[in-house]
């Protein structure tokens, strides 16, 4: 059996920063044989310049509204950004299909091996049938008031049947609720047999009148319901925070994203922390910094997340809310804003942790037997991604 050797500055596992005094080997096909000393290495070792890599995974994705690249202005906040996505998503079916395959080809091109993918329909379907790259599908459902719910579970069980006509490994499925505000506790209860034992999400906190929302029943989002023309006399305020007013519907998953967790304060973590183990369901927070501010011009609280020791993983979003479909972009923003962490720390959040949250084992670490993807990045400067820093997959 033909083996590949690299040999580059530094050699990120997933978990360690080793220096260029060690080969990475391969198979052909890319599964990981060994990580020796190059004395030990033989010949035929491929030497580059920059840091290589196991494949980024992107944590949360929207593939289906790839289309609309663009076509909403950046910081319109949140409740106006909502409004664009239901006024203005509808395309002809061929350029929404043909965006999701431009969309998968620049992942796949700038090092991306898998996706966690929010679907509210099934039209992603056909491109993810092809597997050119691991999906987790997210199956998602919303429908706030009360009397729209089991139309509202019946429509979205119709996709979710449609996607597990893929069976593979590389293709997993759960269902979602879309967020707090939008899914009303009689859909939550017909959707929570499919969270068992499986990994599902949560759009959290993207905004801070969330919270008001959940509190008191004011803030901004009461606009967006006289929008939709939703009777809310059925709500009432809980008092609590969005988070910690719907988690109790988790119980019985096995690892639930949080994605945005912009607006999330020290006591929500603790009360997650708790929760956890009660439930036993691994929390992992997903950070989506470039869609943050393109959106509100807001950023996470990246340094309470590090401080209470979270998990934490990467996403981009969509292309509705993102310049670009790359995780090296989200890492270049974090390291401009938080100069003081660590790209090795970063590199894990985006590899190891987003392929564990996900749930795919042969992924996000450089381990024996696993086939991980390996990606080159160049122009690192005093173990820094620069602005020219790119990401490029090898296998």
């Amino acid at each position: 059996m033909a083996f590949r050797k690299f040999q580059a500055d530094r050699l990120f596992t997933g978990s360690n920063l080793l220096d260029e005094t060690y080969i990475l080997v391969t198979d052909e096909k890319g599964k990981i044989k060994e990580i020796v000393p190059k004395a030990e290495a033989g010949e035929g070792i491929q030497k580059m310049d920059g840091w290589l890599s196991p494949g980024f995974v992107n944590s949360h994705c929207h593939l289906e509204l790839s289309h609309m690249k663009g076509l909403i202005p950046e910081h319109t906040g949140l409740v106006d950004f909502v409004i664009s996505i239901i006024t203005q998503r509808h395309f002809p079916e061929e350029e929404i299909l043909q965006a999701i395959s431009d969309a998968e080809d620049s992942m796949i091109g700038n090092g991306i091996v898998a996706i966690g993918d929010i679907s509210n329909n099934s039209i992603s379907f056909a491109q993810k049938a092809k597997q050119r790259i691991a999906y987790h599908t997210f199956l998602e459902l919303s429908g706030f008031t009360p009397f729209i719910a089991a139309a509202r579970f019946e429509k979205g069980l119709e996709h979710y049947q449609q996607f597990e006509k893929i069976n593979s490994k590389s293709h997993l499925l759960s269902m979602a609720a879309h967020a707090p505000y939008s899914v009303s506790q009689e859909l939550w209860k017909m959707m929570q047999p499919y969270f068992k034992n499986k990994t599902t999400t949560l759009h959290n906190q993207e905004t801070d009148f969330e919270d008001a929302f959940f509190m008191n029943k004011s803030g901004d989002f009461m606009r967006l319901y006289n929008f939709l023309k939703v009777d809310l006399n059925f709500f009432s305020a809980t008092g609590k925070s969005s988070l910690q007013s719907v988690v109790e519907n988790f119980n019985g998953a096995k690892t639930t994203l949080l994605v945005h967790d912009v607006f999330t304060s020290e006591t929500d973590i603790a009360f997650i922390e708790e929760l956890s183990k009660a439930q036993q369901n691994q929390y992992h927070y997903c950070l989506c910094i470039n869609a943050n501010q393109y959106i509100s011009d807001a950023i996470p609280p990246i340094e309470l997340f590090r401080k209470n020791n979270c998990k934490i993983v990467i996403g981009t979003d969509s292309l509705a809310s993102n310049h670009q479909l790359s995780i090296l972009d989200e890492l270049k923003t974090i390291s401009k804003k938080f100069t003081h962490i660590s790209l090795e720390e970063q590199l894990q959040w985006a590899t190891l942790n987003g392929a564990q949250a996900l749930g795919f084992e042969q992924l996000g670490s450089f381990e024996k037997g696993k086939i991980p993807g390996v990606i080159l990045i160049d122009q690192i400067e005093n173990k820094a991604i620069t602005n020219n820093s790119k990401a490029k997959r090898l296998i």
